[in-house]
């Protein structure tokens, strides 16, 4: 049996013997050297550090987004360091709420490695249940992974722009209500959204403890913001690529799969001026 969308903590504790690839992704957009830090000073047994910026991103050229996809070949060989076979079960986690984990599951699932959850809770469940932790480097032995890419699954801003006017896509936000309206931003070029998208704040398809909501009560949070729409009409966004990931993981969960990621979000799309922008409460 595989995992592909969420996995307990008890499940991978049971398994933490096996050969699974854990994949450590905590994170901190502030302060990008956290997340190892942290790995370093405690991790679950057997898990190797992937970081957001340095191992999951390209190089930034200013009009590219915040975190901008790697290439097929970068990121195969991210895989291959990790140890990744097509018979690897691979978790990921990250602090709590699956928000960069969700990259390292769509990234895998991209590349054509379904065989892929994120720990539902991540690291703050695991030890509010005080399981079992080491610390330092770990690493794992490399092979060559060979990607069977999906370009399907993602568009560009060119994509994007295209298709602004066409009814057969939903561009969806993940980003917190006062970002997506404009009220408060402090990262991005301008303040707003895309014309004609709507909002879908990543945080609502969580729990009090930063588990996933159950499918049930995900399909009705989600079917709100789809209003009728079929998932394959919906292209996720956010302000980096990231966020946005947790919402495609919360549809897959739910039963939603089909849904794509507009990866460079809307850092790449403010980055230029000509881009038309929106703001306040989405119209749809």
């Amino acid at each position: 049996m595989s995992y592909r969308t969420l996995i307990p903590t008890d499940v991978l504790a049971s398994h933490l013997a096996d050969a699974w690839a854990i994949v450590d992704c905590r994170y901190d957009l502030q302060n990008e050297s956290w997340g190892h830090d942290q790995y370093r000073a405690a991790h679950i047994p057997g898990a190797v550090y992937v970081s957001l910026g340095e191992d999951m991103a390209a190089p930034r050229t200013g009009q590219n987004g915040r975190h901008p996809l790697p290439s097929v070949e970068t990121l195969a060989a991210l895989f291959g360091r990790l140890g990744i076979t097509p018979d690897t079960q691979v978790v990921a986690y990250d602090q709590d709420n699956g928000m960069y984990a969700s990259r390292l599951w769509w990234s895998s699932r991209y590349l054509g490695h379904d065989a892929v959850a994120v720990l539902d809770g991540g690291w703050a469940k695991w030890m509010r249940e005080g399981r079992p932790a080491s610390s330092g480097d770990e690493r794992r032995s490399p092979v060559m992974f060979t990607a069977h890419p999906r370009p399907e699954m993602r568009l560009s801003v060119e994509d994007v722009q295209t298709r602004l006017e066409e009814p057969s896509m939903l561009l969806v936000d993940a980003r917190a209500p006062e970002r997506f309206e404009g009220r408060n931003e402090t990262i991005d070029r301008a303040a707003g959204h895309i014309p004609g998208a709507t909002n879908h704040f990543f945080k609502t398809n969580l729990a009090d403890d930063a588990t996933m909501l159950p499918t049930n009560r995900l399909r009705e949070s989600l079917g709100r913001t789809l209003m009728g729409r079929s998932p394959s009409e919906i292209v996720m966004y956010c302000g980096s690529g990231v966020t946005a990931c947790q919402n495609l993981l919360a549809m897959e969960h739910a039963g939603l799969p089909g849904a794509r990621l507009y990866v460079g979000s809307w850092s790449e799309w403010s980055a230029d001026p000509s881009r038309p922008t929106e703001k306040g409460p989405s119209t749809r």
